[in-house]
């Protein structure tokens, strides 16, 4: 076929998908369906018809830290081992507590939850997964730190079927359920964030102090604030400071870090999940707190917490 006449039938297919007459079905669910659910169908360009479902449940994923960074540096043999380990536990896990794996991508795995007990078995999940990284993965893969991160969302996502339909060998490669809507890409976000490192620098002042009898400078490093708040009211040019052996300033800057939690969640799972079991250890003893992290495209708290059954601490 002509380049041309190729792009004049992709056009026209798109046309086809995107007429006002192209009837999209959306077929409410409270179970995760598979690929091979019927009430989920591809474009069909013939009939102007496709079928979808909607699911309202929690959403979590999975993965490495810095697996770019140990992928680099480790020979293919371990490698191998390594991601075997680590995507094998992580489903068995899930599996463990009713989730259902719908992605594998590299090293991040994707699981979701029937709607019923969605919030205990998400969470439930997490745990097990964040004991199993530090106590079983951590303790056999020994040649480096193993750390992994965590991420969960609850709300509405839209199921549909992507890809084009082919026979033989590499047929699965070009289908695929898509889990549209922003619980699916919150988690993800919040799994780039769990059990990561980010250095930040503010603008801050370095505040020189002289000290005359002893004849030595001492300096430090304070915030804007701080630094404006040690000056005295003046009405002149004339710079006067609280501390009496203050002598020069210049600008500079802090630098900071925050590592933040391996398990990361949102507002909604934190109280779906404290509603669900108010009597939970976790919920008790106050062990997940509100994280200090931005999220893209996502206003709302975001709780977190290095959670571990006392089952794998004993092994």
């Amino acid at each position: 076929m002509a380049l041309r006449d190729f792009l004049k039938d992709l056009d026209d297919s798109v046309k086809v998908v995107t007429s006002s007459d192209f009837e999209v079905e959306i077929i409410e669910t409270d179970e995760v369906p598979s690929f091979s659910d019927a009430s989920i169908t591809y474009d069909n360009l013939d009939t102007k018809k496709k079928k979808c479902k909607r699911l309202e449940s929690c959403v979590l994923y999975v993965d490495i830290r810095g697996s770019a960074k140990i992928s680099a540096e480790r020979q293919p043999k371990t490698l191998a081992k390594m991601y075997s380990s680590f995507v094998r536990t992580m489903i068995s896990c899930a599996r463990y507590y009713d989730g259902h794996v719908r992605n594998i991508v590299g090293d991040r795995v994707m699981v979701v939850f029937d709607k019923e007990k969605c919030f205990e078995n998400a969470v439930d999940t997490a745990i097990l997964m964040n004991s199993v990284c530090k106590n079983i993965l951590n303790k056999r893969i020994s040649s480096f730190e193993f750390r992994a991160g965590i991420g969960i969302d609850y709300g509405k996502m839209l199921i549909t079927k992507s890809g084009a339909i082919r026979q033989g060998g590499e047929k699965e490669f070009y289908r695929s359920l898509v889990w549209l809507g922003k619980p699916a890409n919150t988690a993800s976000r919040l799994t780039d964030l769990a059990h990561k490192t980010e250095n930040h620098s503010t603008p801050a002042i370095c505040q020189g102090n002289y000290y005359p009898h002893i004849k030595d400078w001492h300096w430090q490093d304070k915030p804007y604030e701080q630094f404006i708040d040690d000056l005295e009211t003046t009405y002149s040019r004339m710079l006067r400071h609280k501390d009496q052996y203050f002598n020069t300033f210049f600008k500079t800057t802090m630098s900071h870090s925050q590592t933040h939690s391996p398990i990361l969640f949102t507002k909604s799972v934190f109280y779906g999940f404290k509603k669900a079991r108010p009597e939970d250890d976790s919920i008790t003893n106050s062990w997940w707190r509100k994280e200090n992290l931005d999220v893209r495209d996502y206003d709302g708290d975001i709780y977190g917490g290095d959670v571990m059954f006392l089952a794998a601490k004993e092994l």
